[in-house]
Parts: structure tokens; C-alpha cells; sequence
């Protein structure tokens, strides 16, 4: 991984599904300060392999794990506390789900239960993460309405601004503009080119246009396995496996 350093060392990871094999083997490293794109068919385990990295994957009972997963060389499938691991991880889903609440308490949310902040401390707070959301100039005279009435979009930066706000490491971004309008899709990829220096953003993307305006890193998925990865430069404009040169001239999708 030349020029990048690791943040997330994945090693020798297999998921099953019952007695679906989903994961198959995986090896790789994230790196930090970087944004890292996985990218392939649909249904080919991208999203499996994001939530692996914050143990998500456990919440479903037929689920069976092997291998590890360190982050800062953790193993975080060896940790009995999950606390300190899930406070480093920001999840950005397909469809945001804003609490049903003000707009100011979506944001102060995670942060009240994480610590007490006086309240001039926390005013502040709001302030910082709506603007690095790019959301504070459009709801700074309207923080204490209802957070339903946003659009998604702005609904979508709320939850960044939200899962910023309890300060964390990764931000796992699982086709966070899957459901988006062009304008909100172009202030959600210009927030992550903002943040990347500072976080390690790995971003689930079905859209190759997406993965090439924005990765640094790229893994190419098939069928639960890892058939390439690398810097995006080199996965995209150079690929050396057969599969990820059809799936990047468009042949398979």
C-alpha cells in the first residue's frame, strides 16, 4: 500500500449467511485519510464487507464470521466491548433516517449521550458539524423545527453532521446517494473531498462515474470476492484482472 497508511487491516474474512458463502476470503487494507471505494455488481457483497468493519453484521442470528478485522490494530471481532470501536465509526446509509426530533437535538444527540457539554459549548458544536454538512446556512434560523421537514437531502447531510458530531474516525458511507437528486449527490461528494483528510471514508458506490471523481483507493468486488485493489489511478485506468477490466469498460454490471 504504497503511500497510504493502513487504518483498517482486514485479514482472512468470511461471512456466511446461513449456508450462503458472502464474504470468501477477504484480505486487504484501508487506508487512512483517503477515500476508499468499493465498487461492483450488485449483490456482490459490498455492503457486507462495509458493515464487517463495525460489526453490524452480528445484529442477524444466522450469521457466522471468521477471520479478523483490526482497526488501529484492534481485532474488533476479538473485542468484548464495543463501545470505544463504535464510537470511531459515522454510518451514512441509502436512505437517511433523521430522528424524530429537532434538527439541533438530531445533531447534539450523540453527543449528550456520550458527555455532558454545557450549552453554550454545544450551540457551538451544532455550528461546527451543520457546516462541515454544508447544511448551517440553510437551517441556522430553523433549528429547532421538526428535522422531518427537511428534504431528504439536507436530511442526508443532517445524518453526517449527526454522526460527525460524536467525533469519529471512519465514516462508512453505504450508496449515500443512491437516493439523492443530482444537486444533494454533488454537496455530499464535495463534503467527503472536504473530510477526507481528516477521516478514513470508505464509500459503497454502484456508480463508476462516482468511484472516479472521488476514491483514492478502490477495491473491485465479484461475487464475494476481492478481484482487485489498489490506488484508483491504477484499478480504473489499468486494471491487470481480466473481470475488472470488463466491469470497468461496462461489460458486466
Amino acid at each position: 500500500m504504497a503511500g497510504f497508511t493502513p487504518k483498517i487491516s482486514i485479514r482472512n474474512l468470511n461471512v456466511y449467511y446461513g449456508q450462503a458463502h458472502t464474504l470468501k476470503n477477504i484480505t486487504v487494507d484501508i487506508p487512512d485519510n483517503a477515500i476508499t471505494a468499493i465498487i461492483g455488481p450488485s449483490g456482490c457483497g459490498k455492503s457486507t464487507l462495509l458493515k464487517s468493519v463495525s460489526r453490524l453484521l452480528e445484529i442477524s442470528d444466522d450469521v457466522r464470521i471468521s477471520g479478523s478485522v483490526e482497526v488501529d490494530g484492534e481485532d474488533i471481532y476479538a473485542a468484548r466491548e464495543l463501545t470505544h470501536i463504535r464510537k470511531k465509526m459515522g454510518l451514512l446509509s441509502q436512505r437517511p433516517t433523521a430522528l424524530p426530533m429537532s434538527i439541533r437535538a438530531n445533531v447534539t444527540f450523540g453527543m449528550r449521550l456520550h458527555k455532558r457539554i454545557r450549552k453554550k459549548r454545544l450551540a457551538q458544536r451544532v455550528e461546527h458539524y451543520l457546516k462541515l454538512a454544508s447544511l448551517w446556512d440553510e437551517v441556522k434560523d430553523r433549528l429547532d423545527e421538526s428535522a422531518s421537514k427537511l428534504s431528504i437531502g439536507q436530511r442526508q447531510r443532517l445524518c453526517l453532521a449527526r454522526g460527525l458530531a460524536v467525533q469519529p474516525e471512519i465514516i462508512l458511507a453505504d450508496e449515500p446517494t443512491s437516493a439523492l437528486d443530482p444537486m444533494s449527490s454533488q454537496h455530499i461528494e464535495q463534503i467527503f473531498m472536504n473530510l477526507k483528510s481528516e477521516y478514513a471514508i470508505i464509500h459503497v458506490t454502484h456508480i463508476l462515474r462516482q468511484a472516479r471523481r472521488l476514491a483514492d483507493y478502490v477495491i473491485f468486488m465479484y461475487y464475494g470476492e476481492i478481484i482487485e485493489h489498489g490506488p484508483a489511478e491504477q484499478v480504473l485506468d489499468n486494471p491487470q484482472h481480466e473481470r475488472t477490466k470488463e466491469y470497468v469498460k461496462g461489460l458486466i454490471s
